[in-house]
């Protein structure tokens, strides 16, 4: 009986172990540009990684951001102006900035 206990403790807290140590799943950063056709990427920046997403329709996601605070770059076409937006916070899921809309030159 006192091996019994034993191994069921020990297997206790070897799933428990798997479990602890797991990595998070990674974030994304997504919204929508307002007029659609008046961007073509969205860049996404840390102090350390650069990332960036095509923008079809408005819609842009970029995908696989680790845990941290980002800079956000929406690339304008002529004649807007490509606009920026601070302090994202990204955990391990996705983040929804909304509408950016963009302004002409």
């Amino acid at each position: 009986m006192k091996h019994v206990k034993l191994s069921l403790a020990a297997l206790g807290f070897s799933a428990f172990s798997i479990f602890a140590f797991t990595s998070a799943e990674p974030g994304s950063i997504k919204g929508k540009v307002i007029p659609a056709e008046a961007a073509t990427k969205a860049w996404v920046m840390s102090k350390t990684d650069t990332f960036q997403a095509e923008i079809t329709q408005g819609q842009f996601e970029v995908k696989d951001l680790k845990a941290g605070t980002y800079k956000l770059i929406i690339e304008a076409k002529e004649p807007y102006k490509s606009i920026g937006k601070e302090g994202i916070t990204v955990t391990d899921a996705a983040v929804d900035i909304g509408e950016i809309k963009l302004n002409k030159q």
